[in-house]
């Protein structure tokens, strides 16, 4: 295996950022931590990596911060989006570089890292972390940063791109109580994000305002994979009476509890009403068809996009944060309880 700059790091007995400066021939650094890096570098015969070697090239790209890897599998939204930034940041003569961390610790140093070689001018977080600590250290940086959520604070050098998901939700369900439905669940992700957060909020806060009990037995945390929200979701079915409708925060959440319905057979609508967030045109295709809230996953990659070559490029910019509307479609005509 190549050795890597945390294997450098270790053998110099430095962090891994001053790695990063004696690569980048960064003049703010000690001259004894400059040899003991560049003796380590000599032991373990490293090569510079690609971003290295785009230094004397002189191409200039852009960061795209995913998610864990653990709570990107299988999901659809994240290779929608970045297919949307990739493309725009092609026709700006841009490169894109995508990084994938284990934690949020772990994101942090990899982008410091990755920014500290002078590539990259600009950043895309492709979701908001809800501990907002995270952006202080991103702002630090000093480079622009355009967020695909919501950031409460104010941040010198960081945007938002965003749709209301606490609005929409909200919204969502007061459709199936308008119904008649009371009897209603929620299939939710980890409270790790904010998009999470207001979804979650949106529907109980949408209960509350019409009188009814919010039930830990109808509020399910599904996780972040398609697995996860299937063997999750399986909880409602244990015993009955059955919820009537079910709002899901994601589609994989949706096709998860399709399957559940399918092996139960349960009838939608006509027996349970079925209604969610949908990412991609996957959902569109099943049947009996759902209220389904689109998600503009090619506005928010095109807003996102747009938004940080406007400021890469030093031109005026109107709004901080951005809010993308969304499409409720309600599909087929007979959904009342």
């Amino acid at each position: 295996m190549k050795p890597t700059i945390y294997d450098i790091a270790k053998v110099a007995k430095v962090s891994k950022s001053t790695v990063s400066r004696v690569l980048n021939n960064n003049p703010n650094i000690s001259n004894k931590s400059k040899q003991r890096v560049l003796k380590a570098i000599a032991e373990l015969n490293y090569q510079p990596s690609k971003i290295a070697r785009g230094l004397s090239a002189g191409f200039d790209a852009i960061l795209v911060v995913s998610r864990s890897t653990a709570t990107t599998k299988n999901n659809p939204f994240f290779s929608e989006i970045l297919h949307v930034i990739s493309t725009y940041a092609e026709t700006e003569g841009y490169d894109v570089i995508l990084q994938t961390s284990q934690n949020n610790l772990d994101e942090i140093e990899k982008t410091i890292m990755k920014t500290s070689s002078k590539i990259v001018k600009g950043i895309i977080m492709l979701s908001s972390p809800s501990d907002e600590n995270y952006f202080e250290q991103i702002n630090s940086l000093n480079i622009p940063t355009v967020v695909i959520g919501k950031v409460n604070g104010h941040f010198e050098n960081i945007y938002s791109v965003d749709t209301d998901n606490f609005k929409d939700s909200y919204n969502l369900v007061q459709y199936m109580i308008d119904l008649g439905h009371q009897n209603i669940a929620c299939l939710y992700s980890p409270q790790e994000y904010h998009v999470s957060i207001d979804r979650l909020k949106g529907y109980k806060q949408c209960l509350l305002d019409n009188q009814l009990a919010l039930k830990d037995e109808l509020m399910i945390n599904c996780g972040f994979t398609m697995g996860e929200a299937y063997n999750n979701s399986k909880k409602l079915f244990d015993s009955k009476p059955y919820p009537t409708a079910i709002f899901a925060t994601d589609d994989l959440k949706l096709l998860g509890l399709y399957k559940i319905l399918d092996e139960l057979e349960i009838k939608t609508p006509s027996e349970l009403l079925v209604g969610g967030y949908s990412n991609t045109e996957i959902t569109s295709f099943l049947f009996p068809s759902l209220i389904q809230i689109e998600n503009p996953t090619h506005k928010l990659g095109e807003f996102s996009t747009k938004l940080l070559f406007t400021i890469i490029k030093q031109q005026p910019v109107d709004e901080r944060k951005i809010i993308v509307p969304t499409l409720q479609k309600i599909i087929g005509s007979k959904y009342k309880k």
